[in-house]
């Protein structure tokens, strides 16, 4: 069944107001497929529709077409069943290979009604539910096959990734049924629809038409949903939130520069437990671990790297044979690197500023390496605790005009995008030779200009962040990481932002 949709299997979603930008998004996606969806009810007026089918008319598209016109509420058609078979079918008369119409009452009547009008379009009977994933969709399923269609889609709203599982599922061993999970947790699952066996993926050439729908470009070429198969090996990044992380533009490049078959994905998990329950059924081998969980996860785990246990938390996770989860911790590597790149780690003085889980991974890290570690804090009493674990000194923030240390770590998210203009120090509290801040959006924090201006030497985020990424690929692949096409990929996507 997949051949009916063409060779390209990720279908351009094209939505536009006005025959115009309609014409213009079409030309963009066909530069990168050959499978599009003509959302024809986005067209804003009467006219705004007969312009476009006029021209398509007279301009006959090159690509395995399906025509969709949907009506309200789903769809943005206002007009009856009648008017919307009318827009359908000529479409049809233009050259759509398929015409989409969504499942209502009476849709057994109403599709073979509509199907005499349709030429040689074949018939692509959908149900959307933007609210949730009903339990009930394997009767769903069958009401919908009763009904005669040449092929189905089933897309639902997935609330957690056991239903995005449930959707996939419907997939498995069919050509003739496309799944589309849809929402933030359906999101990995949506990459992941091929591999599975839907016939098709939806992707959107311009305004996204259904929730966590990703553009053309993230899917062929972040993500590369059309090369995926059974042998694919699954790593991601889970976080609440995730949507910002830069890992997955570094984790595939690094991917494609060694012709790996992998894909990293995000997954944005509010709940840690329905996500572990998808490691297996969706073939994860390994996983970065972001904010919220970074402690939580110990508890999850079969085994864990000695430093890590240490440090009590974990940003790496490899999936073993057994589905045995072990765990290990990265954050401190671009902390180190970068210090040792710049001056001797054993017997400096270091200050950590903040005592959250960052500042607990360099602390550790440091203190290991030889380093006396000092920790300030806005709460004395959590820089105590920390201070006091790695055998160093907790310090009063007074103190910092009148103290001097060889580097000074900010562990804070204080001067993050979008507060550019925010530091958590001052330019009289800089007393030191270098300054570092894990904060990489933007490279060049409010931080980092104060401690320039003083003639102090800086490292950025995104070296730190750049060098926890490779040794997390390090640990997955068991090789050297291509460093260069990471950094290459992490600059554009920074750059990009």
């Amino acid at each position: 069944m997949r051949e009916l949709f063409g060779k390209d299997r990720i279908c351009a979603v094209v939505a536009a107001p006005t025959a115009l930008e309609m014409k213009k998004r079409l030309g963009e996606a066909l530069r990168r497929t050959r499978t599009v969806e003509l959302r024809l009810d986005y067209l804003k007026s009467d006219s705004e529709m007969d312009r476009f089918l006029g021209w398509w008319r007279d301009h006959p598209i090159d690509a395995r077409v399906i025509a969709t016109c949907r009506r309200t509420p789903e769809g943005r058609f206002r007009g009856d069943a009648d008017e919307q078979a009318g827009v359908l079918a000529t479409a049809a008369d233009c050259g759509a290979a398929w015409c989409d119409l969504e499942e209502t009452p009476g849709m057994p009547q109403e599709t073979m009604l509509t199907q005499l009008f349709l030429g040689e379009a074949r018939t692509l009977l959908s149900y959307h539910n933007f609210r949730e994933t009903p339990r009930d969709l394997a009767s769903i399923l069958r009401r919908m096959q009763r009904a005669g269609a040449d092929a189905v889609k089933i897309a639902t709203q997935c609330r957690s990734y056991a239903d995005s599982l449930r959707v996939l599922a419907l997939a498995t061993g069919r050509g003739d049924l496309i799944a589309v999970p849809m929402g933030d947790a359906g999101l990995p699952a949506r990459v992941l629809t091929l591999r599975q066996g839907s016939p098709l993926a939806y992707a959107a050439a311009g305004e996204a038409t259904a929730p966590g729908q990703l553009t053309v470009e993230e899917m062929k070429d972040l993500y590369r949903a059309d090369k995926l198969d059974r042998r694919t090996r699954v790593y991601g990044v889970i976080g609440e939130p995730v949507g910002h992380s830069l890992s997955p533009a570094m984790q595939n490049a690094g991917f494609q520069a060694r012709g790996v078959n992998a894909v990293y994905l995000p997954f944005l998990v509010p709940d840690l437990e329905d996500f572990l329950g998808a490691v297996g059924p969706l073939g994860i081998a390994g996983f970065s671990v972001t904010l919220p969980h970074k402690q939580r996860i110990l508890e999850h785990l079969d085994d864990c790297d000695p430093l890590a246990a240490l440090m009590g938390a974990v940003n790496t996770v490899v999936v073993r044979a057994g589905g045995k989860l072990y765990g290990y911790n990265t954050d401190y590597v671009g902390v180190l690197r970068a210090i040792e790149r710049r001056l001797p780690l054993a017997g400096s003085r270091t200050l950590l500023y903040g005592a959250g889980g960052a500042a607990r991974a360099a602390a550790f890290a440091l203190a290991q390496a030889g380093a006396m570690v000092c920790v300030c804090a806005r709460r004395r009493k959590q820089a105590e605790a920390l201070a006091q674990s790695v055998g160093g000194v907790a310090v009063d923030r007074r103190q910092l005009r009148r103290e001097f240390f060889d580097a000074i770590v900010n562990t804070t998210p204080v001067g993050m995008y979008p507060h550019v203009r925010e530091t958590p120090l001052a330019p009289e509290e800089l007393n030191c030779r270098l300054v570092m801040d894990l904060i990489y959006r933007p490279a060049q924090t409010r931080l980092l200009q104060l401690a320039k201006r003083r003639g102090l030497e800086t490292a950025s985020g995104v070296e730190i962040f750049l060098a926890q990424g490779t040794a997390q690929w390090e640990i997955w692949m068991g090789e050297r990481a291509p460093h260069a096409a990471m950094k290459k990929a992490l600059m554009a996507k920074l750059a990009k932002n």
